[in-house]
């Protein structure tokens, strides 16, 4: 694949991730408990999420109600509150630097820099990620121990709502295109040969350290020719140039 086709994809399955980090942060889903009393009338399934709390009847009325204070929550609850919305900030920021160091767009020269800016981007969806993997994994504990304990009654036991599994989808969702971003590498640089890099590097030279002249003893033997030289073809001396052939 490509460095564009990565750059695309990460930036569709982050966007996908967002909008389910969106839908986590707005249904009240968070935990679920269905009541049946005697009879079908009397039954109720009570919703509780980061901003309202909302109860359906039996008969298909359902009413709704705002959180209208924060200390109403519980802990993990009012922790979501601000984990949540921090993921959805960072997630949208990330979203936006894509497309200011995406290869098909001119915001930036260098290729370089645009492989810089997408795996900054990149870093910042996988931080969305573990944002809104903390409150969904915190919450989920919670409900799963108050369900199993003894001393919780019957009638105030609660579920994993909705809210929590589209919270795990949403964050490995982040998680992988933000891995596909930062996989974008910048151009490798060439060794030799181009201007504005470090020269290679220089080893020392491990002869010796003083420097003469060498002198080699005279030889006890005359020198002798080792040959005379014997053209191949005679050569006769040149003729007499009268200066009338260059008048």
């Amino acid at each position: 694949m490509g460095r564009i086709g990565k750059e695309i994809a990460g930036q569709i399955i982050s966007f996908i991730g967002l909008i389910g980090v969106s839908v986590t942060c707005g249904i009240p889903m968070w935990r679920v408990t269905s009541y049946i009393g005697a009879n079908i009338v009397t039954g109720q399934v009570i919703w509780d999420g980061l901003w309202m709390n909302c109860v359906m009847q039996s008969t298909g009325q359902m009413q709704c109600k705002l959180n209208e204070s924060v200390m109403k929550l519980s802990k993990d609850l009012q922790a979501a509150r601000a984990l949540v919305i921090i993921s959805l900030l960072v997630g949208f920021i990330g979203f936006i630097i894509t497309f200011v160091g995406a290869k098909c767009t001119g915001c930036l020269d260098k290729d370089s820099s645009k492989a810089k800016v997408v795996i900054m981007s990149g870093c910042l969806f996988i931080i969305s990620a573990v944002l809104i993997l903390i409150p969904v994994c915190w919450s989920a504990a919670i409900t799963i121990t108050d369900f199993q304990s003894v001393l919780t009654i019957e009638t105030q036991k609660r579920e994993i709502g909705a809210s929590i599994y589209i919270g795990w989808a949403s964050a490995a969702l982040l998680l992988v295109g933000g891995i596909i971003l930062t996989t974008s590498c910048p151009p490798q640089k060439p060794m030799y040969g181009y201007p504005g890099y470090p020269p290679a590097q220089m080893y020392p030279y491990a002869g010796p350290a003083n420097y003469g002249p060498v002198y080699a003893p005279p030889s006890s033997q005359p020198y002798t020719a080792p040959g005379s030289y014997i053209p191949n073809k005679p050569y006769a001396a040149p003729t007499a140039y009268s200066a009338r052939q260059y008048l």
